[in-house]
């Protein structure tokens, strides 16, 4: 969603170079798409020379900001939410299916357009300056993206693609894919995951239309930014807006966890976006926060030429809230190739209640690393990525155990307790002991830390 870089709560990289060799499975890149179409990922990319990488078709140099793993790019392309019966895509079907039957244009068709097979290569002015984040914002961090280079990256959320299709003329519309990020390493983290933005603009006539008395109404003025609308909005217009996003995010929840679903809002004040909300739904008497959503930004607006309109966004995880409808306990399992998982969600019709039946639940295996961190500066997402890239999905959870500053020297020592555990099968102590030394020994080559092995 647009200015809102705290998604979803459900909700590093390796600095070796890309292999020449390295095949990627890739999507045509399409900046119009019209229907809920996948589309195909026919053909494979490889890199060129040592110091580019072949992506969907492009080249693109790598530099001092190029920081995606071989492990990452092997799953661009894989495109699970348009995979048919598999757990989001059932959602995104879902979702889809209730914008088309509830919302409908002046010809009885459907008013919000949906886009899924935008590519999810975007260059840095669409992740981050087309929605006005500033230059020096944390959200810019190498520690917390995949950068392919100064330039290009793979996208930190579908709101990268909210400029352009604005721009376009779009007014309504639903943007889904898979989106990467840098991150913590656990049953509800993965380094790529799904998102489905939604974007909804008005003008004049069709926020007051139904209002008594609309017609004196006005969406702009020229007055002072509040911490309850930006300084262009009424707050007539502000307010009509914010009943509408409620009331379509409370009937989207609604129908997709049933009636009995308690709702809840509570207003955070983003950077950016005035008002703003996090939208919080109640599971068996706990709280779960799923959805970022609020007013647009006027200025993101006006320079995607819309200027005599005014609009909401929201950004929801499918992973989220697949993991929460049918019950899945670990966010690994949506990359499962295994028929016992994935024959659990082929039915007849999107809408079949499934509660998820575990696989055998196979034993973990742990072992702690300890280490004392370089002087220069040290990023913890740094190491998740290095363990991901060498551990892959056989990694279950990575926790820091204990931070230690010693009196004397005043290094400081992590350590970490990793948890191997893999989803279809029993793991054995030998093949765990040479992953994890192979983390331990690229952790001193790749990130310049003292081993205490």
């Amino acid at each position: 969603m647009a200015m809102l870089w705290k998604f979803m709560r459900v909700a590093k990289y390796s600095k070796t170079a890309l292999s020449p060799k390295v095949k990627v499975r890739g999507i045509p890149t399409h900046s119009r798409h019209s229907s809920s179409k996948s589309v195909p990922s026919d053909f494979a990319a490889s890199a060129p020379c040592s110091n580019a990488v072949e992506l969907l078709g492009k080249s693109y140099p790598q530099d001092d900001y190029s920081n995606v793993t071989e492990k990452i790019l092997s799953k661009v392309g894989k495109n699970l939410h348009n995979r048919k019966h598999h757990p989001l895509w059932l959602i995104k079907e879902q979702v889809k299916e209730h914008f088309y039957k509830h919302y409908l244009g002046r010809r009885g068709t459907p008013l919000f357009s949906v886009y899924d097979g935008l590519s999810p290569v975007v260059t840095v002015q669409q992740n981050f300056d087309s929605l006005l984040i500033p230059q020096n914002h944390a959200s810019r961090r190498k520690e917390d993206n995949y950068y392919l280079n100064r330039d290009h990256m793979l996208r930190a959320h579908t709101s990268a693609h909210q400029w352009d299709l604005i721009h376009s003329g779009l007014d309504a519309f639903l943007a889904v894919g898979d989106v990467y990020r840098r991150d913590t390493i656990d049953n509800t983290h993965y380094p790529v995951f799904h998102q489905m933005e939604g974007v909804r603009l008005f003008s004049c006539h069709e926020l007051f239309s139904s209002i008594k008395d609309g017609e004196g109404l006005q969406l702009f003025e020229q007055g002072h930014r509040t911490a309850h609308k930006q300084e262009c909005h009424t707050m007539e217009a502000v307010r009509l807006v914010e009943f509408n996003l409620k009331q379509v995010l409370t009937k989207l929840m609604t129908h997709i966890f049933g009636d009995g679903l308690q709702v809840r809002w509570v207003d955070c004040c983003f950077p950016f976006t005035h008002p703003s909300f996090e939208m919080e739904i109640n599971f068996q008497g706990e709280w779960m926060e799923v959805l970022g959503c609020g007013v647009m930004e006027q200025q993101l607006v006006n320079s995607a030429g819309a200027q005599d309109k005014i609009g909401w966004a929201f950004g929801l995880g499918l992973e989220r809230l697949a993991m929460i409808l049918y019950d899945i306990p670990d966010i690994r399992l949506f990359w499962s190739e295994d028929e016992r998982f994935l024959k659990q969600f082929m039915g007849p019709h999107i809408w079949q209640k499934i509660k998820f039946q575990p696989l055998s639940r196979y034993p973990p295996l742990i072992n702690d690393i300890s280490f004392w961190l370089p002087s220069e500066t040290y990023s913890q997402n740094d190491f998740y990525d290095l363990v991901r890239t060498i551990g892959g999905d056989l990694i279950e959870k990575v926790v820091l155990l204990d931070e230690f500053a010693h009196p004397k020297t005043k290094k400081v020592s992590h350590c970490y307790r990793i948890i191997y555990r893999h989803p279809e099968r029993t793991l054995t102590q030998d093949e765990v002991h040479r992953i994890h030394q192979a983390i331990e020994e690229s952790a001193v080559r790749e990130l310049g830390v003292e081993g205490r092995f």
